[in-house]
């Protein structure tokens, strides 16, 4: 593996590159970083994929910036961009999960000419979910307490991380607690939700935007806690290319730690097409 720092401006991205071939971009969701792509990305290289996996600004290794406002959306494509700049790729697959999967959204739809096709875990297009109605509003009440000043550390280490394994069930619960705890990552990786959230943001009409021009593949498992199936199902009506959908009947939120191997095989089936 080769490791290298990708800049935006003044922040440094940390990025691991491993294997050859085409290229694939890894974007992490909350509250993680690169490393939890681990159990997927020896699949891809081995079937022949040059895999690029950053920590994410704000995460891991990567700056964090103290600004709410330098963790928008424009900010986090830039910094893909340039992530795909240091590494040489002109054009490139991205693989979103979480966070990462609406970022992926992002990058797909202000950057056309270099996304190639794009692969999204558990969350759709950003107006599919916001036409998800009440039912998924109620899923994402979280949001409201992340974005609310302290009060969404104080809710993650309520009852030492409590929240950490009887609400969100992540897969790697001490090893996320100890890196969210190291350079003040509770805060920055919150940072996401506040620049990108509002509180009357469900209330209002989604926005009409151009419709996402790569090949698109969506996978949402039955026991996410987070996510409506509606919301990924129906996100083929805003991609002019195609989409296609793969429900997982078992592997949870996190399916590219928990079912590594299913995750792999669709990729891989959809990227040979």
């Amino acid at each position: 593996m080769e490791t290298l720092i990708a800049k935006n401006g003044d922040v440094d991205l940390f990025v691991r590159v491993e294997g050859e071939g085409p290229t694939l971009i890894m974007l992490h969701g909350w509250p993680d970083t690169g490393s939890m792509w681990r159990e997927l990305n020896p699949l891809l290289v081995a079937a022949g994929y040059r895999v690029v996996t950053p920590d994410l600004r704000g995460c891991g290794q990567s700056s964090k910036p103290g600004e709410v406002e330098k963790y928008r959306l424009n900010e986090l494509v830039a910094d893909v961009a340039c992530i795909a700049d240091a590494v040489g790729a002109e054009t490139f697959t991205v693989i979103g999960h979480d966070w990462g999967a609406a970022l992926a959204w992002a990058v797909a739809l202000f950057l056309p000419d270099r996304v190639e096709k794009n692969v999204v875990l558990a969350v759709g297009h950003p107006v599919a979910f916001r036409k998800g109605g009440i039912k998924q509003q109620q899923k994402s009440w979280y949001m409201l307490v992340f974005i609310n000043d302290d009060l969404g550390t104080q809710f993650l280490r309520h009852n030492n991380y409590e929240a950490m394994t009887e609400f969100l069930g992540h897969p790697w619960p001490e090893e996320t607690i100890a890196e969210l705890e190291r350079d003040g990552q509770i805060v920055s990786h919150f940072n996401w939700y506040k620049a990108n959230i509002t509180a009357d943001g469900f209330m209002r009409e989604p926005l009409v935007l151009p419709p996402i021009q790569a090949p698109s593949l969506g996978m949402w498992s039955a026991n996410d806690w987070a996510l409506l199936e509606e919301q990924m199902e129906t996100s083929g009506e805003f991609c002019a290319n195609g989409f296609t959908y793969v429900r997982l009947s078992e592997s949870g939120h996190w399916s590219a730690v928990t079912a590594p191997n299913e995750v792999a095989g669709h990729i891989l089936e959809f990227l040979a097409k």
